[in-house]
């Protein structure tokens, strides 16, 4: 049997941004029992030199859209990168799930071998549909999902591995 792109991409992003959703939920829901400002969970982060709880999120996102987006063959939706409160980073993930799921499957199945553009600050890099999702999306949009958990769970949210499951 043959896995297809879209369940590689498509499906496998959807319930991780989900985990995203509740991670959030529950971080929300922990400054209101400790009654601290959640605005600190959004700034956090694990060590100095590391970008803060908004923007493993907003990355996370970017992740998602942007690589079901390319392997579509579709211009990725912008987002502002604006958001400063946990209510409006959890709209942008689903902003993202409902973007993701406007995307029929028929549009990126068989994209193993599409031209795939990323523009960097520097230079634009340039690799196949199937080596894009394999080495590009899918590490990165995990490393930012797993660092979303990280910095919860080390500000005092009780997080297990279910958590990160979504079980």
């Amino acid at each position: 049997m043959k896995i297809s792109m879209y369940s590689m991409s498509v499906e496998t992003f959807l319930p991780m941004l989900g985990t995203l959703s509740s991670l959030l939920d529950k971080g929300l829901k922990y400054a209101a029992e400790k009654k601290f400002d959640p605005g600190v969970l959004v700034n956090a982060r694990l060590a100095p030199d590391m970008l803060p709880l908004s923007r493993q999120i907003q990355i996370a996102c970017d992740m998602a859209k942007g690589g079901s987006s390319r392997l579509a063959g579709q211009e990725p939706p912008r987002m502002e990168d604006n958001e400063s409160t946990i209510e409006e980073l959890r709209t942008r993930v689903a902003r993202t799930i409902a973007h993701l799921k406007s995307i029929p499957a028929s549009a990126i199945d068989g994209s193993e071998d599409r031209d795939i553009k990323i523009p960097m600050r520097e230079r634009t890099l340039e690799m196949k549909g199937l080596p894009f999702l394999r080495t590009w999306a899918l590490p990165n949009f995990y490393f930012h999902v797993v660092t979303t958990y990280a910095i919860l769970r080390h500000n005092g949210i009780e997080l297990g591995k279910r958590d990160f499951l979504g079980m």
